[in-house]
C-alpha cells in the first residue's frame, strides 16, 4: 500500500459504518463478489438502508445478538445466477435445498445462524456458497473440518490455489482503491454505483 493511500485513510473514521462497509464489503462494490458479509455494532441498521439507497445492492440482517450485528449484503440477480450454477446448486441439494429460491435458502440460513449464534448450534457452512466462495472449497473445508488447506485469504482454498490467490489480490486492491475513494470524500452510493470493476470471475 502506497504513502499517499496510507496518509489518506488515517483520516478515515474507522467506527464509521461507510468505511466498514468498504473495508469488509469492498469486493461486493467493485463486482468481484456476488455478496459479503457485513458486521457491525448494532442498532446501525438505517445507516446501512441509507447507504445502500440508489445501488443495485439488497442486504438482510442474519442476526444481532451482544451488541453486533450480521448482515449479508449482495446483488440478487448475480447471486441468484450463483447458486443455480451447477457445482452449487448439487452442494445446496446435499445439503437439503433442492429446488429453493434464494429466499427461501436465506430464511433457513437466517434461521440457523441465530441459532449459531445465540445457541452456539452448529455452523451452517452452506453459507460459503451464498458468499461466493466456491463449492470445492465449501466442501473441501467441510470434509477437513477446516484444516489441510493449500492457502488462505479471505476464505480456506482446496483446490486451484495459484487462481484464488490472485483473485484475493484483486480483492485487496478494490479495498485500497475504495478506501482512498471514500477518504476523498465521495459519497458510499457513488462509490458503489461507479466502482464496479469487471463482471465476476468463475470464483465469484
Amino acid at each position: 500500500m502506497g504513502r499517499d493511500v496510507i496518509e489518506l485513510i488515517e483520516k478515515l473514521d474507522m467506527k464509521d459504518i461507510t468505511t466498514q462497509m468498504v473495508l469488509q464489503c469492498a469486493p461486493l462494490f467493485t463486482g468481484l463478489k456476488v455478496s459479503n458479509l457485513l458486521i457491525i455494532p448494532a442498532g446501525n441498521g438505517n445507516l446501512v438502508r441509507t447507504a445502500l439507497e440508489g445501488t443495485d445492492i439488497s442486504f438482510r440482517k442474519l442476526s444481532e445478538f451482544k451488541n453486533k450485528a450480521t448482515y449479508i449484503l449482495f446483488r440478487r440477480d448475480l447471486l441468484t445466477e450463483w447458486i443455480l450454477e451447477e457445482d452449487n446448486r448439487q452442494f445446496l441439494a446435499d445439503w437439503g435445498y433442492e429446488g429453493c429460491s434464494l429466499d427461501s435458502i436465506l430464511n433457513a440460513i437466517e434461521n440457523q445462524y441465530c441459532s449459531y449464534v445465540r445457541e452456539n448450534t452448529a455452523f451452517p457452512h452452506e453459507i460459503g456458497i451464498l458468499l461466493g466462495y466456491p463449492a470445492e472449497d465449501v466442501q473441501g473445508f467441510v470434509n477437513n473440518e477446516g484444516k489441510n488447506y493449500l492457502c488462505s485469504g479471505y476464505w480456506k482454498v482446496y483446490g486451484h490455489p495459484s487462481e484464488k490467490k490472485r483473485l484475493f489480490q484483486r480483492f485487496d486492491q478494490a479495498k485500497k482503491t475504495l478506501l482512498r475513494v471514500i477518504a476523498m470524500g465521495v459519497e458510499i452510493q457513488s462509490v458503489i454505483v461507479n466502482s464496479v470493476e469487471c463482471p465476476r470471475g468463475s470464483a465469484a
